[in-house]
């Protein structure tokens, strides 16, 4: 099959405002210097016969920038890059950018901005958008610019400007900002309307407008007027530059924006941590008064954002097409997650050597383990197929395959690392880029995939690294296998070499795949996973060379992307896609929405598949949300007519991260005539099914205290893994209280020391587990799983329900037990935040007509603030019940939970013999 990819290289079937694709080449210099980094090198000009970025039509393209900007690395890959990448000769402005809530396109009289609400479903129901839309251009009066550039950006935001050398425009605009700021001179502030505007709230320089059903409010200096004029809106400035606008959730939100009208947004900032099995990240505005001295604003979080912030929201929301997005008043929030787990490789559980030797050996001694790639892209296929290989020989003494795999994956790396052969990377001084030539997919002359093709390069390395030190010293090869990272996921914002995180949208939470964002839907990204395997790379790199910044870096990409994936690729919890859209996944996410598609092919294995390769010890992320996994392989199953053939591989191994058990018996009833996907392998394979068929699937709902570590269950039997690169023995400790002692430079694995009791055994017939979506049941061999418990919003609810957790058995009969009472045991954490409290409530309806005769309310219970599952149980002491109990006759039990008290999310086990009720029926 053709490669994966998620740019223009091939049009796709849905996507209807893509333009015509023209790469043209543009020669460079005869002869190109070469740079010396450590053992290998770069060149300093693209190699004869190549091209750069270019327009559509083959043109040559430089940065589109304001001299303020000039020779500061340019954010390629963002979700606003056409504003700075000119890809249409024929379009100086930009094209539509989704910042969300608000989209925007900059025109020659200034900014076009709107608020999409309702989706449209095109493409034969394979694609859903919020398509940007005018509602409003801002600008000045007269403006009339030949082009629009890039003036500043932060993480975040960007500023664009305009000139037509009388008028000068600057606004600043970013994700999740409600606010466009604007600052002009030359021209009153002028607001042009797509239809005449309705007037909701006139408060002089204050104007509430509606348009389109969208409301917004207009900001100009104190003492000035708004005038309205048909669908022009004008105010002169009073002698300052500067006004804002804003789109209000609702009318009576006004007096709440007006607070902070003033308060303009100059620049964003996330920083973020890792600590013994968690991530955290602090997003940060910074603020300028123009008015008073309020420094305060409103940001919209998205929903991998909500999730796991338990800082107070306000009630206000907006529609994206990521889900809701919701409101904090503040100029800063902080997200708090469990970190995703990555290892070199799954242990050997299981897996038979001698069947493993013969697959190994299949690749190893073949005629040509690189099957003839000679691009970036497919050489970087075929490294990362080889390092997969080599932990796998290690485990099973075959000490002869895992040298030659490291030989062949070193040999390869020197090659592409060493300036002046057949392929070389080329470092591009004006858009301040690494590219590979021989190139592929645009990564050339629309810069496209660079973390994509290079991720491969990054973890092929990283396990070169784990086996040979120092091979991958900064003196050796180690420093061009940084330069590869600077030019994709540089943590640097002082490098003036190359961009901060090229190809990661820190505050959309995953990164984008084309270099200058030139598509009527914004920016894509198609597959996640090969974005996903870049950060994995990180995670092992930096752990193999003791580059714990590049580590940290690592796993809080894989952390917060995996989230990001799971809800906006997969629709986790089934809250973002449009109830009109009738697929359960997407291949690709655009800013105005996302489309069940590949841009090579409709392939349904392949729109599947294209988010779960390469499949390593960096994948397990994807079964933290097993129920996802299993709604994806059964719509592929629809979708395909039947299962899996082409990739079929692939998709085995997707299923095994929530049934390994089925996913095994795929490989033993089909294994022996398939071809492996391009970057896998039957020895990987075979070993990964086995693998997770005998330890059971991952567990993210225990962490480790080093990124390389990870838990695995099976029935009520959890092992635990854990790789240490370093040179002495170490201990790592899980969120449950178990441990593991790891040798130097190896892996182990084991059932853990301390920690908690054993589980109390086996459902019986009157004990019931709960279950993600709200189903109390006596069956039991779940994969333990667990639930938010949404925050008590910093209000008291003690003793009445609030946003609960609701889980039910229906249709149940019993004998009610003399003196008999109600128990449970619930496990519950509220991570490291501070005065929180979770309750309970267990009522029952004898009959099943649909009243509660009997309701007992339990005291709640304090959680502490340190990670890790505590037991909360009816020891607690009932707080009030009503009712009577008796016999139950097709009755119905309901367990509620909610927090009582605190200000942020929990968390309530589910899948377990550790959180369950027992009723006091025979």
């Amino acid at each position: 099959m053709p490669a994966p990819r998620s740019r223009p290289a091939a049009a796709l079937v849905l996507v209807s405002a893509l333009a015509a694709l023209g790469l043209g080449p543009a020669a460079g210099p005869a002869a190109a210097a070469t740079v010396p980094v450590g053992a290998g090198s770069y060149s300093d000009t693209r190699p004869s016969g190549t091209s750069g970025p270019t327009t559509n039509t083959g043109t040559p393209v430089t940065p589109k920038v304001t001299p303020a900007a000039q020779g500061k690395p340019v954010p390629t890959n963002d979700w606003w890059s056409s504003l700075a990448f000119q890809r249409y000769g024929d379009n100086p402005y930009s094209t539509p950018m989704y910042g969300h809530p608000l989209t925007y396109q900059a025109v020659a009289g200034g900014l076009e901005i709107g608020y999409p609400t309702s989706p449209a479903i095109v493409g034969d129901g394979r694609q859903y958008e919020f398509a940007h839309k005018r509602d409003l251009t801002l600008g000045l009066t007269g403006l009339n610019s030949p082009d629009t550039k890039a003036d500043a950006w932060s993480d975040w935001t960007v500023t664009p400007y305009w000139s037509d050398g009388t008028r000068t425009l600057r606004t600043t605009i970013g994700h999740g900002l409600p606010f466009v700021y604007a600052k002009g001179s030359g021209g009153d502030a002028r607001i042009t309307t797509a239809e005449a505007p309705a007037v909701f709230a006139d408060q002089g320089n204050v104007l509430g407008i509606t348009v389109a059903g969208h409301h917004y409010a207009l900001f100009a200096p104190t003492g000035t007027d708004w005038n309205v004029s048909g669908t022009t809106v004008t105010a002169g400035l009073g002698g300052k530059d500067y006004f804002s606008v804003a789109v209000l959730p609702s009318t009576d939100a006004l007096a709440t924006y007006r607070k902070y009208a003033y308060s303009f947004v100059t620049g964003s900032t996330v920083n973020w941590s890792y600590d013994a099995g968690t991530v955290r990240a602090t997003y940060t505005l910074t603020t300028e008064a123009k008015e008073g001295t309020e420094r305060g604003t409103l940001q919209a979080l998205y929903r991998h954002q909500w999730l796991h912030t338990a800082d107070p929201l306000t009630p206000y929301t907006y529609v994206s097409p990521r889900g809701t997005m919701k409101v904090r008043e503040s100029a800063s929030f902080t997200t708090s997650q469990r970190a995703a787990a990555t290892l070199p490789a799954l242990p050997g559980a299981g897996v038979d050597p001698a069947r493993l030797r013969g697959h190994l050996n299949e690749v190893a001694n073949s005629a040509d383990p690189f099957s003839g790639a000679v691009d970036t892209y497919w050489t970087g296929k075929a490294l990362g197929k080889l390092a997969q290989l080599v932990p796998l020989a290690d485990q099973i003494g075959e000490g002869a395959i895992r040298d030659k795999l490291l030989g062949l994956i070193k040999s390869r790396l020197q090659d592409w690392f060493t300036a002046g052969g057949a392929n070389e990377f080329s470092y591009d001084r004006t858009w301040k880029t690494l590219t590979g030539y021989p190139a592929s997919y645009g990564s050339d002359t629309e810069l496209n995939d660079h973390h994509f093709h290079y991720g491969y390069y990054v973890y092929a390395a990283a396990i070169v690294a784990q086996y040979d030190p120092a091979w991958a010293a900064d003196s050796a090869w180690g420093a061009m296998v940084g330069t590869l990272i600077r030019d994709t996921a540089d943590p640097s914002r002082t490098d003036s070499a190359f961009p901060f995180l090229r190809g990661f949208d820190v505050y959309a939470g995953h990164s984008w795949a084309s270099g200058h964002q030139g598509f009527a839907a914004g920016n894509n990204q198609e597959s996640s996973s090969e974005s996903t395997n870049l950060s994995a790379a990180l995670v092992l790199w930096g752990s193999a060379t003791g580059d714990t910044r590049l580590r940290d870096l690592g796993t809080y990409l894989l952390t917060t992307e995996g989230e990001a994936v799971a809800q906006y690729w997969f629709d986790a919890d089934q809250q973002v896609f449009p109830a009109a859209f009738q697929h359960d996944t997407v291949g690709m996410v655009w800013g105005s929405g996302a489309a069940y598609s590949t841009w090579w092919t409709a392939n349904p294995e392949e729109i599947h598949g294209i988010n779960a390769l390469p499949v390593t010890g960096g994948s397990l992320q994807l079964g933290g949300h097993k129920d996802s996994v299993r709604r994806n392989i059964a719509e592929m199953e629809r979708e395909n007519g039947g299962p899996a053939v082409e990739w079929r591989d692939i998709l085995w191994e997707f299923q095994s991260l929530a049934d390994p058990g089925a996913a095994k018996a795929k490989w033993d009833a089909g294994n022996a005539g398939y071809t492996p996907e391009a970057g896998e392998s039957k020895a990987h394979t075979y070993h990964w099914l086995t693998a997770l068929d005998t330890l059971g699937a991952p567990d993210a709902t225990v962490t480790g205290s080093i990124p390389t570590s990870a838990v695995f269950t099976k029935g009520t039997t959890r092992t635990y893994v854990a790789h240490n690169h370093g040179t002495t023995a170490r201990t790592v400790t899980f969120s449950d209280g178990k441990s593991l002692s790891v040798p130097a430079r190896s892996t182990a694995t084991g059932t853990g020391t301390g920690g908690s009791d054993p589980d109390p055994g086996p459902s019986t017939g009157n004990t019931f587990q709960l279950r993600t979506g709200g189903a109390l049941t006596t069956a039991t061999g779940a994969t333990a799983g667990s639930d938010t418990i949404a925050s008590a919003q910093g209000a008291n609810h003690d003793g009445t329900p609030y946003r609960p957790l609701v889980y039910e058995a229906r249709g149940i009969n019993g004998t009610l037990r003399s003196g008999g009472s109600t128990a449970f045991r619930l496990q519950v954490d509220a991570g490291t935040t501070v005065g929180l409290g979770q309750q309970a409530r267990v009522s029952y309806d004898l009959t099943g007509d649909g009243t509660f005769d009997r309701t007992e309310t339990y005291q709640y219970f304090a959680t502490d603030p340190v990670t890790g599952w505590e037991e909360y149980g009816q020891s607690r002491g009932l707080k009030s019940a009503t009712g009577t109990l008796g016999d139950l006759r097709g009755g119905t039990v309901r367990l509620e939970v909610w927090s009582a008290i605190g200000n942020g999310d929990s968390r309530l086990q589910t899948g377990t013999d550790r959180s369950v009720l027992v009723i006091p029926y025979d």
